[in-house]
Formats: structure tokens, sequence, C-alpha cells
């Protein structure tokens, strides 16, 4: 029961949240890797990703993935809690490491800002996850 009264209360307060969030930044990043560098690259962005969504509280998602049948096609959906904490995403050490150390194997790069159709859906997604 107690664990039903917080799971509640949490998806109420996210659910809320996420839908006074008009401000939140959502983009998603096409890069074309050059062939050769693909794993060290992964490897660099896999670091990366993990410490941008572990160290930054205005980090919400940094998911990298790949196409099947077009490994060298990445893609990253980014949402973060506002553009102030995109802003100050760029200037975190590793966030440096990642965009000086890849810069010689990225062949392509197109952001794209988003703007979220259904944003309080989000959070039940997010609470979904947990519970797996």
């Amino acid at each position: 029961m107690k664990y039903c009264l917080i799971t509640l209360f949490t998806l109420l307060c996210c659910s809320s949240a996420f839908a006074q969030r008009s401000n939140m930044m959502v983009r998603l990043s096409e890069i074309e890797i050059d062939s050769k560098h693909l794993e060290e690259y992964k490897a660099i962005l896999k670091e990366e990703s993990r410490a941008s969504v572990q160290l930054e509280p205005g980090v919400v998602s940094i998911y990298p993935m790949y196409q099947k049948d077009a490994p060298t096609q990445v893609r990253i959906l980014e949402i973060y809690a506002s553009r102030e904490a995109y802003e100050l995403h760029l200037k975190t050490p590793h966030f440096q490491t990642y965009k000086t150390t890849t810069l010689k194997m990225v062949k392509s790069l197109k952001l794209m800002d988003m703007e979220a159709i259904d944003p309080e859906t989000m959070s039940k997604m997010f609470l979904k996850l947990q519970k797996n």
C-alpha cells in the first residue's frame, strides 16, 4: 500500500511538472560517423551520455541509438529541463571531452530542435521504465 501511494504521488507530481515545463528543450541529433572510427565513437558517446544523465540535474535524457541497417547513422534523443540546462551541459568537462575527441570521427551532424506533442505522457513513460 505504501508503494502504491508513493507511486501515485510521484505520478501526479511528475505529470503536472512536465505539463508546466513549456520551456523544456527537446532535440534530435542526426550524426553520420566515419566507419573507421565507429566502435571508438560509440564508446565515447556511451560514456558521455551516462555522465550527462547521472551528473546533470537538468539533463532528462541523452539517449543514443543507431540505425540497425546502417550503424554509422547515429541518432540521439536529447531532452533538457530548459534551455539553460542545455547551455550548462555544453560547458561540462564530459561534453567537452566528447566534442573534442570525436570531431574527426563525425562526417555530418544535423541538430533539430523538436516540440513535444504530448509532454504529459512523457512522465508516465519514465515512471513505467522505473517499474520494470
